[in-house]
């Protein structure tokens, strides 16, 4: 990862009952933020550590602040956290890096 790249993930734990249908529509509609343009690398993933309570990630990358900006202000992710993001996440820890 170079010096212009951005790393952003989010940790988080939704409202929703461990395998319940709406947990596994919420990831669904989470996977469907891959296709905004500018997203690369993008994985949802499990928590397996009893470190934390956070139950699911998301790690995407974006080439520079150009892109990185342009995905939190298109509107398939506004409508996102809007909808479903504000509604559902019960607790959530956003980071971002790039490349010392």
């Amino acid at each position: 990862m170079d010096g212009h790249r951005i790393r952003h993930t989010v940790a988080f734990t939704l409202a929703h009952p461990p395998g319940s249908e709406a947990e596994r529509d919420f990831l669904a509609a989470a996977e469907e933020l891959a296709a905004i343009p500018g997203v690369e690398l993008f994985e949802l993933l499990a928590e397996v550590s009893p470190k934390n309570d956070y139950r699911f990630g998301i790690s995407m990358e974006f080439a520079d602040r150009a892109a990185y900006e342009g995905y939190n202000e298109h509107p398939a992710h506004v409508q996102f956290v809007q909808e479903r993001w504000l509604a559902e996440v019960e607790d959530f820890l956003e980071l971002d890096y790039t490349a010392r």
